[in-house]
């Protein structure tokens, strides 16, 4: 049987999830092993009916995921998507102290993996990609990492106006704040020290929130994840007590 899906808001039209970090959304050539997939998950809540992804997180990022249960639907969602009306919020814990408010505007070249995306474009132009940060909370802990004897995060808020692969991931970086977890754009040393003292000690990146017109009624529903236990754990340990009272879990039922 499937792992239960936490589901976040469902209709004759609309389903949303929240997707576990560490769980591939389809069948990928990145682990051709892996037979558990969200959209798999999602199958067989639907008792094997069509699955619409409109959208996708990267795998080791948890959050909302939204889904359309007919093509009409998917095709109004994605159209959304690519018209930039719908409105995305992730947080990340980042290295160092950020700035309280920031952008980051720098265009992004596509970068491709070489094996689940062999079979894109290579060597495409440089894409507009725009990305608003707010800073939430900071917290210094007094322990050395790297060259430096204490070790400094922030709880960052973020809002992609587009949607690059890898964006927000790729924008920290670019600023020197990359997100602690990330083997991929992070920090090495920042990443081991996660590992050994943090709760949580994988990408630090959630999609707490999707808010769309909903393709049939145009209500503008807030599709939102709240905090996960990984994620509840995690402000605790850094002192956050007050972020977990404003930033509860959001209404759920519980599917297969």
């Amino acid at each position: 049987m499937a792992e239960r899906l936490r589901i976040l808001y469902e209709d004759n039209w609309l389903l949303a999830v929240d997707k576990p970090a560490g769980l591939l959304m389809h069948p990928s050539w990145i682990d051709r092993s892996a037979t558990d997939t969200l959209a798999g998950r999602v199958k067989q809540y639907l008792d094997g009916a069509a699955v619409h992804t409109v959208h996708r997180l990267d795998r080791p990022t948890s959050g909302v995921v939204l889904i359309g249960k007919t093509t009409g639907v998917a095709r109004d969602l994605a159209n959304q998507f690519a018209n930039r009306s719908i409105e995305k919020l992730y947080w990340a814990l980042a290295r160092g102290f950020t700035a309280e408010h920031f952008d980051c505007t720098r265009a992004l070249v596509e970068e491709p993996d070489a094996v689940s995306d062999r079979k894109v474009q290579q060597n495409k132009t440089a894409q507009s990609a725009e990305t608003r940060f707010d800073r939430l909370a900071i917290a210094e802990i007094g322990q050395a990492v790297s060259r430096y004897p204490k070790t400094r995060v922030s709880l960052l808020e973020c809002r992609p106006d587009t949607g690059r692969k890898h964006q927000i991931r790729r924008h920290l970086k670019t600023l020197r704040h990359p997100i602690l977890g990330d083997t991929r754009y992070g920090d090495r040393h920042h990443n081991h020290w996660a590992q050994q003292h943090l709760v949580m000690a994988s990408l630090a990146l959630r999609a707490m929130s999707l808010t769309v017109e909903h393709p049939v009624s145009g209500e503008r529903l807030c599709l939102s994840a709240g905090l996960n236990d990984d994620w509840t754990l995690l402000l605790q340990q850094l002192g956050w007590y007050g972020l977990l009272t404003t930033r509860s879990t959001g209404k759920s039922s519980d599917g297969v």
